[in-house]
């Protein structure tokens, strides 16, 4: 694994434990030689995750698209690659990563999560998807995918590759266990 793109929120949220999170995940992935790719911000969650796989040696990429305030843009990164729209933003850290982590975020980090997950099932690429969960963060979407499959919207093949860990090492382990399960997304055939 090279590089691992986080989604994250650009406000640090309530509870000490989502800094906290961040500041280990991108400590975690310097120390293990792998490369953070994440949304260009030095502000919030987004802030924390870059400074501390900076702080540790590691590199770090971020993707900031046009129309978002330059002063929120991270000046000491490895690289920051200004695109024209969300869609390139995504469309670039889907490429550059070999999986993806979900801190704790708002509706920004939910829907990049959403879109990254969506194209795995679809098969538009093979790479994991872990929920750094938290404090349980995370809890509602995981019952809300179990409910997806219970209710026969999502193959609950397809459902299991939607990770879900408790601290940074678990997501990373969950990222190298990865198995893809191609499967027929349509169940009604």
């Amino acid at each position: 694994m090279r590089r691992v793109t986080v989604y994250c929120g650009s406000n640090t949220g309530s509870r000490p434990i989502y800094a906290q999170a961040a500041t280990e995940l991108g400590t975690l992935l310097a120390r293990e030689g792998i490369g953070l790719v994440y949304g260009g911000a030095a502000v919030g969650l987004m802030g924390r995750v870059a400074d501390a796989a900076l702080a540790a040696g590691g590199e770090v990429i971020g993707v900031l698209p046009e129309g978002l305030p330059r002063e929120i843009a991270h000046a000491g990164l490895t690289e920051l690659r200004h695109v024209a729209t969300m869609h390139e933003r995504k469309s670039q850290m889907v490429t550059l990563a070999d999986g993806f982590i979900a801190l704790p975020g708002g509706f920004g980090t939910l829907e990049e999560l959403c879109e990254t997950f969506t194209w795995l099932l679809l098969g538009f690429h093979e790479k994991p998807c872990v929920l750094l969960d938290s404090d349980g963060y995370w809890s509602p979407l995981v019952a809300l995918a179990d409910r997806m499959a219970d209710e026969r919207f999502l193959h609950a093949e397809q459902r299991k590759m939607l990770l879900a860990a408790a601290t940074p090492a678990e997501a990373l382990a969950a990222l190298r266990s990865f198995e893809h399960v191609r499967i027929r997304k349509w169940l009604d055939e």
